[in-house]
Protein backbone atom coordinates (compact mmCIF):
# COMPACT_ATOMS: atom_id res chain seq x y z
CA UNK A 1 0.00 0.00 0.00
CA UNK A 2 1.05 3.30 -0.66
CA UNK A 3 1.72 5.93 1.55
CA UNK A 4 -0.75 9.30 0.45
CA UNK A 5 1.63 12.27 -0.44
CA UNK A 6 1.16 15.44 1.26
CA UNK A 7 1.38 17.40 -1.88
CA UNK A 8 -2.20 16.41 -2.50
CA UNK A 9 -3.81 17.07 0.41
CA UNK A 10 -2.69 20.52 0.39
CA UNK A 11 -3.80 20.71 -3.45
CA UNK A 12 -7.06 19.73 -1.89
CA UNK A 13 -7.30 22.44 0.48
CA UNK A 14 -6.36 24.62 -1.80
CA UNK A 15 -8.93 24.00 -4.18
CA UNK A 16 -11.53 23.83 -1.68
CA UNK A 17 -9.95 27.37 -0.45
CA UNK A 18 -10.17 28.96 -4.64
CA UNK A 19 -14.11 27.24 -4.59
CA UNK A 20 -14.87 29.23 -1.31
CA UNK A 21 -13.40 32.49 -2.27
CA UNK A 22 -15.17 32.50 -5.30
CA UNK A 23 -18.59 31.88 -4.35
CA UNK A 24 -18.44 33.66 -1.16
CA UNK A 25 -17.90 36.79 -4.38
CA UNK A 26 -20.65 35.73 -6.03
CA UNK A 27 -23.04 35.78 -2.81
CA UNK A 28 -22.16 39.40 -2.12
CA UNK A 29 -22.15 40.07 -5.33
CA UNK A 30 -26.13 39.04 -5.70
CA UNK A 31 -26.67 40.58 -2.17
CA UNK A 32 -25.89 43.71 -3.62
CA UNK A 33 -27.62 43.16 -6.82
CA UNK A 34 -31.00 41.94 -5.10
CA UNK A 35 -31.00 44.28 -2.41
CA UNK A 36 -32.19 47.28 -5.03
CA UNK A 37 -34.77 44.96 -6.35
CA UNK A 38 -35.95 43.27 -3.44
CA UNK A 39 -35.76 46.43 -0.78
CA UNK A 40 -35.21 50.07 -2.48
CA UNK A 41 -37.44 49.42 -5.59
CA UNK A 42 -40.59 47.69 -3.84
CA UNK A 43 -40.56 50.84 -1.14
CA UNK A 44 -40.08 53.47 -3.47
CA UNK A 45 -43.43 51.73 -4.69
CA UNK A 46 -45.00 51.87 -1.65
CA UNK A 47 -44.19 55.35 -0.91
CA UNK A 48 -45.89 56.56 -4.50
CA UNK A 49 -48.90 54.59 -3.78
CA UNK A 50 -49.12 56.22 -0.56
CA UNK A 51 -48.05 59.65 -1.85
CA UNK A 52 -51.12 59.12 -3.83
CA UNK A 53 -53.71 57.54 -1.22
CA UNK A 54 -53.16 60.29 0.88
CA UNK A 55 -53.49 63.08 -1.90
CA UNK A 56 -56.29 62.11 -3.27
CA UNK A 57 -58.03 62.07 0.31
CA UNK A 58 -57.33 65.63 0.52
CA UNK A 59 -58.49 66.07 -2.68
CA UNK A 60 -61.95 64.62 -1.74
CA UNK A 61 -62.14 66.78 1.31
CA UNK A 62 -61.39 70.22 -1.09
CA UNK A 63 -63.77 68.95 -3.32
CA UNK A 64 -66.21 68.52 -0.28
CA UNK A 65 -65.36 71.81 0.53
CA UNK A 66 -66.30 73.12 -2.82
CA UNK A 67 -69.54 71.35 -2.84
CA UNK A 68 -70.52 73.46 0.31
CA UNK A 69 -68.56 76.70 0.25
CA UNK A 70 -70.09 80.00 1.00
CA UNK A 71 -70.19 82.73 -2.00
CA UNK A 72 -69.09 85.22 0.91
CA UNK A 73 -67.28 83.79 3.64
CA UNK A 74 -64.50 81.11 4.53
CA UNK A 75 -64.24 77.43 5.76
CA UNK A 76 -61.17 75.90 7.57
CA UNK A 77 -61.46 72.22 8.03
CA UNK A 78 -59.09 69.83 10.01
CA UNK A 79 -57.97 66.54 8.29
CA UNK A 80 -55.90 63.87 9.64
CA UNK A 81 -53.37 61.93 7.68
CA UNK A 82 -49.82 59.91 8.54
CA UNK A 83 -47.18 61.53 9.84
CA UNK A 84 -45.07 59.39 8.09
CA UNK A 85 -44.65 57.12 5.26
CA UNK A 86 -41.96 53.92 5.85
CA UNK A 87 -40.67 55.97 8.58
CA UNK A 88 -40.10 58.95 6.49
CA UNK A 89 -41.42 62.60 6.52
CA UNK A 90 -43.18 64.28 3.30
CA UNK A 91 -44.40 67.91 2.27
CA UNK A 92 -47.37 68.71 0.93
CA UNK A 93 -48.47 71.86 -0.67
CA UNK A 94 -51.17 72.88 -3.46
CA UNK A 95 -49.78 74.87 -6.55
CA UNK A 96 -51.61 76.39 -9.04
CA UNK A 97 -51.41 74.91 -12.55
CA UNK A 98 -52.85 76.92 -15.05
CA UNK A 99 -56.28 77.35 -14.22
CA UNK A 100 -56.40 74.71 -11.92
CA UNK A 101 -55.02 73.59 -9.22
CA UNK A 102 -52.93 70.41 -8.21
CA UNK A 103 -51.75 68.52 -5.07
CA UNK A 104 -48.43 67.47 -4.82
CA UNK A 105 -46.62 65.22 -1.91
CA UNK A 106 -43.41 64.70 -1.79
CA UNK A 107 -40.48 62.83 0.09
CA UNK A 108 -37.13 62.23 -0.44
CA UNK A 109 -37.25 59.81 -3.21
CA UNK A 110 -40.80 60.22 -4.98
CA UNK A 111 -43.16 62.55 -5.68
CA UNK A 112 -47.60 61.96 -6.21
CA UNK A 113 -49.05 64.87 -8.38
CA UNK A 114 -52.66 64.95 -7.98
CA UNK A 115 -55.16 67.49 -10.00
CA UNK A 116 -58.03 69.58 -8.85
CA UNK A 117 -59.07 69.87 -12.49
CA UNK A 118 -62.78 70.08 -13.18
CA UNK A 119 -64.08 71.23 -10.03
CA UNK A 120 -65.56 74.38 -11.26
CA UNK A 121 -64.16 76.30 -8.35
CA UNK A 122 -61.76 78.97 -9.49
CA UNK A 123 -61.12 80.41 -5.67
CA UNK A 124 -58.31 78.33 -4.46
CA UNK A 125 -57.48 76.62 -1.18
CA UNK A 126 -54.52 76.21 0.73
CA UNK A 127 -53.06 73.91 3.63
CA UNK A 128 -51.83 74.73 6.43
CA UNK A 129 -50.01 72.57 9.52
CA UNK A 130 -50.61 73.85 12.92
CA UNK A 131 -47.44 73.41 15.82
CA UNK A 132 -49.62 70.54 17.11
CA UNK A 133 -49.57 68.43 14.08
CA UNK A 134 -52.75 68.71 12.58
CA UNK A 135 -53.49 69.38 9.32
CA UNK A 136 -55.84 72.24 7.97
CA UNK A 137 -57.42 73.03 4.85
CA UNK A 138 -58.47 76.47 4.27
CA UNK A 139 -60.87 78.25 1.86
CA UNK A 140 -61.32 81.85 1.96
CA UNK A 141 -63.82 83.15 -1.04
CA UNK A 142 -61.73 86.63 -0.96
CA UNK A 143 -58.95 84.49 -2.34
CA UNK A 144 -55.66 83.27 -0.35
Amino acid sequence: MKKPCSSEAVANLIGYIIITAVLLVLLVMVMVITHDALIEKPAERLMYHSYVDIGNGISVRIVDIYTIAPENGSITSEINIPHDVLGVGYMITVRKSGVDQEIVVFGDRTEAVISLAGTGVRRPVSLMSTPEGKTMIIYDSRGV
